[in-house]
């Protein structure tokens, strides 16, 4: 389908898996606040080297507990397909039919060794081999391009390879560049991907934070928007509400677009996407 066709919109919340009882208990309020906006569904990610794999499990176990679709992400990068075949089938007993395939971070410093897999493609396929249209499948996409692509045009390449391996959809990496996301959705659209890309929202309520996070995955904060967020010092009020400001601007641009939802990073917070959430009236 064109991106652009007004067609129902979906809504997504992505989670990190807690590492504590009380990051726990703070997440499960955190569910069911967002649980009113009737999401499609919540996402969980999955650490470097899957560091936070017994995490994801017990976080997606919760959230299908509280009545809620979860829809874990998993990584293939050191992994076997032994090892995903045990995931499908503990994911399967929960309920789940919502994954999101990665090829998943390297753990820092560590070398690419071992496992039956080097591309996110490459799970996708498998995933399809294995259990036909069992799984609904999510991929990655990436409007500003990943930060380990040599070039743009082999990037785009890349993403079309995971749809053509059986990808239902894609969310994408967030961005502040709206001209940046039409372009990519225009560029997959002429090598023959007909699959919806929801774009990905990242809330700013922290300067410091979300300019690390950009600096590690390649998402360009613009100038002006990063030169008004440094002016502010440590004013966290007037950050967080320029943010929210800029935040509410872009999803609105993208809905009037055409865009055919909008996925958040919430950092296991409902405060500000639902903030977002009232603003747009949605």
């Amino acid at each position: 389908m064109d991106p652009r066709k007004k067609i129902p919109r979906n809504f997504s919340f992505e989670f990190f898996p807690p590492r504590n009882e009380d990051g726990r208990a703070k997440l499960r309020e955190t569910v069911e606040q967002l649980a009113q906006l009737k999401p499609k569904f919540f996402s969980v990610t999955f650490g470097a080297g899957g560091s936070t794999r017994e995490g994801t499990y017990e976080t997606v176990k919760n959230i299908q507990a509280m009545g809620q679709q979860a829809a874990p992400h998993i990584s293939c990068i050191g992994t076997t397909r032994a090892d995903i075949l045990t995931l499908l089938d503990s994911y399967r007993r929960l309920g789940i039919r919502h994954l999101v395939a990665l090829r998943g971070d390297l753990p820092k410093d560590a070398p690419r060794t071992g496992g039956d897999f080097h591309y996110a493609n490459e799970l996708v396929s498998f995933i399809r081999s294995e259990t036909g249209d069992e799984f609904y499948l999510e991929v990655a996409a990436y409007p500003e391009f990943h930060p380990e692509s040599p070039s743009p045009e082999s990037d785009i390449r890349h993403f079309a390879n995971k749809v053509r391996a059986g990808a239902n959809s894609a969310m994408t990496q967030y961005f502040f560049n709206v001209d940046a996301y039409w372009r990519f959705v225009d560029e997959a659209k002429a090598l023959g991907v007909d699959v919806p890309i929801v774009p990905g929202i990242m809330p700013i309520t922290n300067y410091k934070q979300l300019a690390r996070f950009s600096d590690a995955c390649g998402a360009e904060i613009p100038r002006w928007i990063r030169r008004r967020l440094e002016g502010f010092g440590e004013d966290l009020d007037s950050i967080r509400n320029f943010g929210l400001d800029v935040t509410t601007e872009l999803c609105d641009r993208l809905l009037e677009g055409g865009a055919p939802g909008l996925h958040f990073y919430t950092l296991n917070r409902a405060g500000p996407t639902c903030t977002v959430w009232e603003r747009l009236g949605l």
